[in-house]
């Protein structure tokens, strides 16, 4: 896709899609374990489709679009204290810090998916894979309802930092990953990325295979019921 102007398209929809899917998700995860009893079914569904969600991620990372390539933002601990100090601009996508924070809510989310496919409260709820080791099981669901602290922690600061750049040093961040452009000083300063109907496919059926593995992940469960794993 060609800019226009000072307008290029910087997020694909399938990486706006897994944006706003993660975010709805997560809270979905939070405010359902907290209700417990029968909203854990809800609980579980919400993880598979976060565990899903990440898996998507990592593989967009690499294959995907120009922006949501970890080639293209992630940058080394040089870079990020040039940008800290100044001396580093991004024209789009995301600049050092925020790219460190992607990552960190990619690492402490994730984690949080994959204990819990471990996770067992030897009430009510297990995860899929708990049977495997009980005392795995034990040491993973130790972690993963520590770790829900540390998601806490990482998201405030997530939010945080989006709410600083949006609204005092007016960067516009939020819409950008709403309609999927941004405007750049210069067009020639930035490329719009690829966001045609064969990105989409592609990352549909990306989906759709995802999906298949998680079922079949789920499955190996003895009992085959919904329980808790996120």
């Amino acid at each position: 896709m060609k800019s226009h102007g000072n307008t290029i398209r910087v997020w694909d929809l399938p990486t706006r899609i897994f944006h706003w899917a993660l975010v709805v998700c997560v809270i979905g995860s939070y405010v359902t374990i907290k209700l417990g009893g029968l909203w854990m079914d809800w609980h579980a569904r919400f993880g598979m489709t976060i565990l899903g969600l990440i898996i998507f991620r990592l593989i967009w990372g690499v294959v995907g679009p120009h922006y949501a390539r970890f080639s293209q933002f992630v940058r080394g601990p040089k870079k990020l204290m040039g940008y800290l100090q100044g001396h580093f601009t991004s024209v789009a996508g995301h600049n050092p810090l925020g790219a460190l924070s992607v990552m960190a809510l990619l690492l402490f989310i994730g984690f949080q998916a994959v204990s819990g496919l471990f996770a067992n409260d030897d009430i009510f709820t297990t995860g899929p894979l708990a049977y495997l080791n009980s005392q795995w099981s034990s040491r993973l669901t130790t972690l993963h309802k520590l770790n829900e602290w540390v998601l806490l922690g990482v998201i405030g600061l997530h939010i945080v930092a989006v709410l600083w750049y949006q609204f005092v040093k007016r960067k516009p961040i939020i819409p950008p990953m709403v309609h999927g452009d941004t405007f750049v000083v210069t067009s020639s300063e930035a490329v719009s990325t690829q966001d045609s109907w064969k990105v989409r496919l592609a990352a549909l059926l990306l989906a759709i295979v995802i999906a298949g593995f998680l079922w079949w992940i789920w499955n190996l469960a003895p009992t085959g019921d919904f329980s808790s794993f996120m």
